[in-house]
């Protein structure tokens, strides 16, 4: 998770799984070669080993790779949610004023190891809650760096808006 814009008007983070993606683009390449590497030698059951394990990782590419941006602009009062995989997207926008603070969530496996995800707070209004930046959980402090970013630039906002008003 990055923060690409920061200006008085406008914020945006991403989160691109970069490394994810091309991890499962080289799983369904090893797989896919090896399956016409096998076919190759003249065992036809090769095609079943490429097509399962190239679709399993197109599959897990499909599910796991997911775009995410968040925009947060001042002068038009909205924040809004765009995600993105290999299936389309989806935009979800949110009165800027309805936006108390974003939060960390925090998730530990078993063996104690923690991944984290950003939250945008909302205490009132229809989408009363918590929402989630990004669906899954990971690792890295790029999580607090958004966190911190978002919150610092929200009280900002609302201290123009204030000064304005």
């Amino acid at each position: 998770m990055k923060v690409t814009t920061d200006t008085p008007d406008l914020l945006v983070v991403d989160d691109k799984p970069l490394f994810l993606g091309i991890m499962l683009i080289v799983f369904i390449l090893v797989f896919v070669a090896a399956g016409l590497m096998i076919v190759m030698s003249g065992e036809p059951l090769g095609i079943l080993f490429g097509l399962f394990g190239g679709g399993m990782g197109l599959a897990a590419f499909a599910v796991f790779v997911r775009r995410v941006q968040v925009v947060f602009h001042g002068p038009e009062g909205y924040v809004e949610l765009r995600r993105r995989n290999l299936f389309g997207g989806s935009r979800m926008r949110h009165d800027l004023n309805e936006i108390a603070r974003a939060e960390i969530e925090e998730s530990r496996s078993n063996e104690g190891g923690a991944t984290w995800r950003v939250v945008l707070v909302i205490e009132e209004g229809q989408s009363v809650g918590r929402h989630p930046i990004t669906l899954a959980y990971s690792n890295g402090r790029g999580h607090h760096r958004a966190a911190e970013a978002i919150n610092r630039w929200l009280d900002a906002a609302r201290g123009h808006a204030r000064r304005e008003a």
